[in-house]
């Protein structure tokens, strides 16, 4: 089992970067797949990106790419989500997301093949 907390959320003007986080519990960190989500006030959780086991494969939503990077460090348990040119269409809860995989090439992109999430972190941003 994991356990996922988030941490880096905030307010932000339009044209603003954050960095947000998701630290792991647990020794076995790299044989999770892991990914982001994010839900505005009203609407559906919606994929970000996500991050293969070994932090090779890489994927993101067309509304994020080239705006936002997902990177992560498997010695220190830790998955990132680097956020630029932010949009007040950004504004959401942020959940990262994990699973037990064995192939450490495969990304996750739906919702349903997660098993694990953390509790979620705010991002605003202000027109």
């Amino acid at each position: 089992q994991v356990q996922l907390v988030e941490s880096g959320g905030g307010l932000v003007q339009a044209g603003g970067s954050l960095r947000l986080s998701c630290a792991a519990s647990g020794r076995t960190f790299s044989s999770y797949a892991m990914g982001w989500f994010r839900q505005a006030p009203g609407k559906e959780r919606e994929f970000v990106a996500a991050i293969s086991r070994s932090g090779v494969g890489t994927y993101y939503a067309d509304s994020v790419q080239g705006r936002f990077t997902i990177s992560r460090d498997n010695a220190k348990n830790i998955v990132y989500l680097q956020l630029f040119s932010l949009k007040p269409e950004d504004t959401a809860v942020y959940y990262c997301a994990a699973r037990l995989i064995g192939d450490a090439r495969v990304v996750l992109t739906r919702h349903h093949e997660y098993n694990y999430w953390g509790q979620g972190t705010q991002v605003t941003v202000s027109s």
